[in-house]
Formats: C-alpha cells, sequence, structure tokens
C-alpha cells in the first residue's frame, strides 16, 4: 500500500511539473514583441537564401549525375542548370519582398500580413546555436515489432502429428526493435533489417505427460494423477538480421525525400542469434489424492545456451506471416535431438 501511495505522488508532482512547463512555455510563444518579430523576419530572410541556396546545389548534382549516366546530354544539362538557377533566383526574390514587406508593416505599426508564415521553429535558434535541419536522405529507419503464433518441437525420427506436443496449444511471442537500411542508393528495393528482440517459445505436453530433468537428461513422463497443464517455456534474446525485398513509393519534398512501405508487398529472408536468458516449466495437476497443485519450476532442463535459426516473413505494408525455425538443438546432448518451429503473425509499428 504504501509503495502505491509513492508511485500516486510521483505521478502529481509530474504531472504538475508538465503542466508548470506546459504554461510558461505557452506564455513565452504569446509575448513576441514588434521587435522580435522583426528580428525573426531578418532570420527568415536569411533561411530563405541558405534554403534555395541547398536546394539548387541538389538540382545540380542530380542533373550532373543524370549527364554522367548518359540520361542527359551536355547541352540538355546546361539548361536544366540554367533554368533552375534561374527558378532559385526568383523563388529568393519574391520570398524576399514577403519578408521585407512585413518588416515595413511592423516598423509602422502595422500586423503581419502572413502571421502564421513568420515566426518558425526552424528559425528560433537553440542554447548551442544549432538549428534543426530535416535529413535530405534518410537511408536508416526504426520501429518496434510483435510477432505471437503457434510452436511446435520437431523430434529427430518422429513424424510431426505423432510428437508428445500439443498442436494450437504451445504458443510463442516475439517483440523487438528494429533498423532498418536501404542497401541501393537510388532505390529502395532491398533493405538490410537487424535489430535485438525477446523471443518466447512455450511446449505444451500431451498426454498427461510432464517435463522431468534426470541429470543431463529431460524426458516427458507419465503423471500419477491429472496433468491440466504441463509447459515448458524458453525465454531467449537475439539479434535477428533480414534482408528485406518490395516494392515502395517515392514521395519527394522541397527539401527531402523519403521512401514510402505502406500498402506494398514485403518479403524479409534472414536468420538469427542469440541466449537463452531463463527455461521453466509451468505444472498444473491434481495427483491421486484429488490435491490441486500448481507449479512454476524454474530450471535449465538441459536446453541449449546458444540460440541460432533461420525466419522469413511475407505480407502487405507492416502485417506479415512469420515464420522461424531453430537451427540450434532444443536439448543438450546426449538427448534426442528435436527442434523449435513457430508459425504466427508479425507486426511493425
Amino acid at each position: 500500500m504504501f509503495r502505491i501511495k509513492i508511485y500516486i505522488a510521483i505521478a502529481i508532482v509530474l504531472l504538475n511539473v508538465h503542466y508548470v512547463l506546459g504554461q510558461e512555455v505557452s506564455d513565452t510563444l504569446k509575448v513576441v514583441t514588434p521587435l522580435s518579430k522583426i528580428e525573426l523576419l531578418q532570420k527568415q530572410k536569411e533561411q530563405v537564401i541558405n534554403d534555395e541556396k541547398a536546394r539548387l546545389k541538389r538540382e545540380v548534382e542530380k542533373i550532373t549525375e543524370d549527364q554522367s549516366s548518359g540520361v542527359l546530354t551536355s547541352t540538355e544539362a546546361e539548361n536544366k542548370k540554367k533554368e533552375a538557377a534561374e527558378i532559385a533566383a526568383k523563388n529568393i526574390e519574391n520570398k524576399i519582398a514577403i519578408l521585407d514587406n512585413n518588416i515595413a508593416l511592423l516598423q509602422r505599426g502595422e500586423d503581419l500580413f502572413i502571421e502564421e508564415d513568420i515566426v518558425k521553429e526552424d528559425v528560433l535558434e537553440e542554447p548551442n546555436n544549432c538549428k534543426y535541419k530535416r535529413v535530405y536522405d534518410k537511408r536508416t529507419s526504426s520501429a518496434i515489432y510483435v510477432a505471437f503464433g503457434f510452436n511446435h518441437g520437431l523430434i529427430d525420427g518422429v513424424s510431426f502429428n505423432d510428437t508428445p506436443y500439443q498442436i494450437g496449444g504451445s504458443k510463442f511471442f516475439e517483440v523487438g526493435w528494429q533498423w532498418k537500411t536501404r542497401l541501393l542508393k537510388n532505390s529502395n528495393a532491398i533493405r538490410l533489417t537487424y535489430g535485438i528482440s525477446y523471443q518466447s517459445n512455450g511446449i505444451k505436453a500431451a498426454d498427461n505427460l510432464y517435463f522431468v530433468k534426470e541429470g543431463n537428461i529431460t524426458s516427458l513422463e507419465t503423471y500419477e494423477g491429472k496433468v491440466h497443464k504441463a509447459k515448458l517455456r524458453m525465454d531467449n534474446f537475439v539479434v535477428p538480421v533480414f534482408f528485406e525485398f518490395g516494392p515502395s513509393k517515392k514521395v519527394e519534398r522541397e527539401d527531402y525525400f523519403r521512401y514510402d512501405t505502406r500498402h506494398k508487398f514485403v518479403t524479409g529472408i534472414g536468420g538469427y542469434a542469440g541466449l537463452n536468458s531463463s527455461t521453466r516449466q509451468k505444472l498444473r495437476a491434481t495427483n491421486l489424492e484429488g490435491v490441486k497443485s500448481e507449479q512454476k519450476i524454474k530450471d535449465n532442463y538441459n536446453t541449449n545456451n546458444f540460440i541460432y535459426g533461420i525466419a522469413g516473413y511475407i505480407g502487405y505494408g507492416g502485417v506479415s506471416l512469420y515464420v522461424k525455425y531453430d537451427l540450434n538443438d532444443m536439448f543438450k546432448e546426449p538427448n534426442v535431438e528435436q527442434h523449435n518451429i513457430s508459425l504466427g503473425l508479425r507486426f511493425e509499428i
């Protein structure tokens, strides 16, 4: 109860601090004197010139690349460069004229002609005089992903249907943080996806069996009574790496461009490697005397510490069908060789 009160108190303090800071920021933005607006307009004039020069530089570089690759002749390239330079000059002239007119209005004590276009965040200097500028070509993005579905154990020499595990009763869950990097300079057809994730693989025993560890042997034995649930859970931390393929839409703006893969088909092929962090069995049963019990037995059950496997996904947008297969043996030698396999859905958030 004491801990709950502490949490509530901390939450109240944080909310009040957030409110006070929000009010201070709001009041600061509201108090903008004519003199400070004129200063912002002067800075905006410099920003207009710098932005247009930067855009012209990028256009000239692209035209030069097209000329080098044979897309444009030298004459066509020169004409395009001249046209781009003229447009940049006109843009600077027109935008500066608008800003100068607003400065003249302020100096006469009049209101701004276009208020919302004057006070911009990108002309407000940070304490260290750094200004935020959007990256023109951002090749790497990041996101959270979640996957879940059915799990199963494939035993050497035993058919899928004859394994002592419940089909449909065994499940897996995975959540991770991933980075996605475009591999080609002028195309987003191939991406490298990598990150770190937590995997939880569950194997549920069938036919009144439960997991028993005796020395370096882990086996399934019949319980004397009634087993309601006997599930072995293996938790892993792994590093997944995928090559991702699929079309995308190029979205171009004045000062940046991006590739958009939403509403597009996507395919990923790769694998993962990592470590097993814990293994435990959840055993819920009723013995011969009718006494019910529930145990969570934490033990390694001779499971392998090093986890590695192959995986893949195929889907549309951020939703994919996902499959992974552990190449490592589930249990160490001299146990019978068996491997974990999972099938489910994968969501990029």
